[in-house]
C-alpha cells in the first residue's frame, strides 16, 4: 500500500501542475479502467471544487455499449462537463476514408483527435497510458511535447530531471500528459480494489459468445463476425482492456472481481495489449506509427 500511496501522490502532483501552469487542459476518458483511475485521482487531486478541465472521448462509433454507458453514467455522477466528438463525424465529412466499412478505425482517431484540440485550444490532454503497455510508449515522457501538427518526436521530448516539467507551448502545440505513466497493471487493479472504483461490467469475468482466430479469442458481435471455419463456443471472459470493438479480444477468465483479477495478473506473463490488443501486431497500425501522427 505505500507503494500505491507514493503512485497518488506523484499522480496527483502532476495533476495540480497542469492546473496550476497551462491555461487550458482536458483529461481524456473513454470509460475504461485506466481513464477511470485518472478520475479518482482528479477527484483526490481538486474536489470538492470542480475539476479545472472538461472530459473528453473520441468515440469511434465501434465501442462496446457497457462502456459508452459507463461513460456517460460516470461523467454525470461527477457532474462534470464531457465533450464526445465522434469518428463518424469526419468520415461523413470527408476527412476519414476507410478502406472497407469492417476495418479498426483505432489508426483514424488521430485526426478527430487533433481536430477536436484544434477546435476547443487544448494546450494540455491528460491520457492514461502506461510505460508498461507498449514498446513505444516506454519512450514517452510524463510531459509529451507536440508540435503544431500535433505529431510526436521522439527525440525531441524535454529532460525531466528531478521531476521538474517544462510546460511551456508555442500556440498550436500541445503537451500529452501522462499522470499514471510508472504505473503497472498490477498498480492500476490494485488501485482500483483499494479504492472501490466502479468499471464498466465488461472488465470482469463474464460469459460470452466467442471464436478463436490464430491465439486470439474474438468476441462475437456485428462487427466481428466467424469467418468460414471458425466455430462459435460461449465461455466464460473477460476483457484486460477496452478499445474498438474490431481489434479489442477477451480472455478466458473466471475473475469476477478486482481481487481474483489480481491473482490472475500476478500469474500472467503476457502484457496486456500483447495478448488483448490485435491491430498491434501489424506493422502498418503499429504503436509508435500512430502515436507520431497523433494518437492518444
Amino acid at each position: 500500500m505505500a507503494h500505491l500511496d507514493w503512485l497518488e501522490s506523484e499522480a496527483i502532483h502532476i495533476m495540480r501542475e497542469v492546473a496550476a501552469e497551462c491555461s487550458n487542459p482536458v483529461l481524456f476518458f473513454s470509460g475504461g479502467k485506466d481513464s477511470a483511475v485518472l478520475l479518482r485521482l482528479a477527484e483526490k487531486a481538486f474536489r470538492p471544487g470542480r475539476f479545472p478541465f472538461p472530459l473528453m472521448h473520441i468515440d469511434t462509433g465501434h465501442n462496446f455499449p457497457e462502456v459508452i454507458e459507463f461513460r456517460d453514467a460516470r461523467a454525470a455522477e461527477l457532474g462534470e462537463k464531457l465533450i464526445v466528438r465522434s469518428l463518424e463525424d469526419s468520415i461523413k465529412q470527408g476527412r476519414v476514408r476507410l478502406r472497407r466499412p469492417d476495418e479498426s478505425r483505432n489508426v483514424y482517431q488521430s485526426i478527430t483527435l487533433l481536430d477536436a484540440i484544434s477546435e476547443f485550444g487544448f494546450d494540455a490532454c491528460f491520457g492514461g497510458a502506461r510505460r508498461d503497455e507498449e514498446k513505444a510508449r516506454a519512450k514517452e515522457r510524463v510531459f509529451s511535447f507536440r508540435d503544431e501538427f500535433g505529431q510526436w518526436d521522439p527525440k525531441n521530448q524535454r529532460p525531466e530531471l528531478w521531476d521538474l516539467y517544462n510546460t511551456r507551448v508555442h500556440k498550436g502545440e500541445h503537451m500529452r500528459v501522462f499522470p499514471i505513466s510508472n504505473w503497472t497493471e498490477m498498480d492500476v487493479w490494485e488501485y482500483i480494489a483499494r479504492e472501490e472504483i466502479a468499471l464498466p461490467s465488461i472488465y470482469f469475468a463474464h460469459r460470452r459468445p466467442v471464436f478463436r482466430r490464430g491465439s486470439a479469442l474474438v468476441a462475437v458481435t456485428d462487427l466481428t463476425p466467424p469467418r468460414a471455419g471458425e466455430a462459435v463456443e460461449e465461455i466464460s471472459v473477460r476483457f484486460r482492456t477496452v478499445g474498438d470493438i474490431t481489434c479489442t479480444a477477451p480472455v478466458a477468465s473466471t475473475a469476477a472481481d478486482a481481487q481474483a483479477i489480481i491473482l490472475e495478473t500476478a500469474a500472467t506473463r503476457i502484457t496486456e495489449r500483447g495478448a488483448t490488443r490485435l491491430d498491434d501486431q501489424t506493422s502498418e497500425a503499429s504503436m509508435e506509427l500512430r502515436k507520431k501522427e497523433g494518437y492518444f
